[in-house]
């Protein structure tokens, strides 16, 4: 990618470590500010469950994930500049939290995603194309042109047909309904644990350490001695650069083809370890990530958004959904004495889900490649 985005003609090109204090400064005066309300709301919900206050809890959570992430996320790019020892100690404490908060809100997802995959599926919403699929996830011709779906909100896990006909389970074969069924036990249980493992962990001392970093950082950031004059643009630069050459490793061409038959390699390997394509994938979209945090120290939240940058981290964000959805179907499938129709189910749901893997892939590789002709 060319490096146009970090070359600025604005009169703040010269951003120096005094930039990046600013923006560490306000990071952390976000995460007490969410803090402070998470601690108002009780924290009775860092997931989707409903009730009083829940909505509050809900964003003061999403919040304390969001600026955990950029202070995390600008120590790495930026250590040069910091105190190495503060960053290396409270660098790996902010990935444990933002990690700790986000997990019931993925398994919350992730059950969302496939009880309206086995609704799509089982022909048991719109036809595709119809105005009404919008709970259905993915069109016929978004399908076809490497779309993954992007399932909207329903009112509860089990919604129906959006023109307010309720879907009952019995709409379902019996063997979608019991895949259904075995996947809402999964998951809900894996959820009711993650927000007892969150709250627990916001009620540790690890986590009061962590407060207690972030306070000081609120008003001191830890910088060298020849940080507040350095310049910040050959660091963010290389921070682009990993991207790039990530990127460059993927392969492109394979997610180009409307099929990726290599994809079935591993498809019946009782390991169940993630599969083994996707790991470089989900690192392009953490390097993306770390790019996008190093652009705001550079220009501000405020800059206009690159809207190629958000078309690929979509299609990444996707890709690492749809992976997901396809390990827990897998995961659910190799459950005992389940029913063979119920087993079935659980596979057409995996080899469902890996489709939408290729179509993030191809969705990115076609974002990136008019990217890349752009600023040829």
């Amino acid at each position: 990618m060319a490096q146009q985005h970090l070359e600025p003609t604005d009169p703040t090109a010269g951003l120096t470590g005094d930039a990046l204090a600013g923006y560490l400064r306000a990071q952390a005066t976000e995460f007490l500010r969410a803090l402070r309300l998470h601690r108002e709301t009780g924290g009775s919900s860092n997931g989707s469950s409903a009730g009083s206050g829940s909505e509050e809890a809900v964003d003061a959570a999403r919040a304390l994930r969001r600026s955990a992430r950029r202070i995390s996320g600008s120590l790495h790019t930026f250590r040069p500049l910091l105190d190495p020892d503060w960053a290396e100690a409270i660098r790996p404490e902010l990935a444990w939290l933002s990690g700790t908060l986000a997990m019931e809100h993925a398994y919350s997802g992730r059950l969302e995603r496939l009880l309206l995959a086995l609704h799509r599926l089982s022909g048991a919403v719109g036809l595709p194309g119809q105005p009404s699929d919008a709970t259905s996830g993915v069109a016929a011709g978004s399908r076809a042109a490497g779309a993954a779906p992007v399932p909207k909100k329903a009112a509860h896990t089990d919604a129906g047909p959006p023109s307010g006909q309720p879907t009952e389970r019995g709409n379902l074969t019996v063997g979608a309904a019991k895949a259904g069924a075995l996947l809402e036990r999964q998951l809900t249980l894996a959820r009711t644990r993650a927000h007892s493992t969150a709250l627990q962990a916001l009620g540790s001392s690890r986590f009061h350490a962590v407060a207690d970093h972030i306070a000081v950082l609120a008003s001191d950031v830890p910088l060298t001695p020849t940080a507040p004059t350095a310049d910040l643009r050959p660091l963010a630069a290389a921070a682009e650069e990993r991207l790039t050459d990530a990127i460059t490793a993927l392969p492109l061409v394979t997610a180009g083809c409307p099929y990726n038959a290599e994809a079935l390699i591993h498809g019946l390997s009782p390991d169940p370890a993630p599969h083994p394509q996707d790991a470089p994938w989900h690192q392009v979209r953490l390097l993306l990530r770390l790019h996008r945090y190093a652009l705001e120290v550079l220009h501000g939240e405020k800059a206009p958004v690159d809207a190629r940058l958000l078309t690929a981290g979509q299609a990444l964000n996707r890709h690492r959904d749809a992976s997901e959805a396809a390990a827990a179907a897998a995961a659910a499938a190799r459950t005992p004495r389940i029913a063979p129709a119920t087993a079935y189910a659980l596979g057409v749901l995996h080899a469902d889900q890996r489709h939408e893997v290729e179509a993030a892939r191809f969705t990115f590789q076609q974002s990136w490649q008019k990217q890349a002709v752009g600023t040829a």
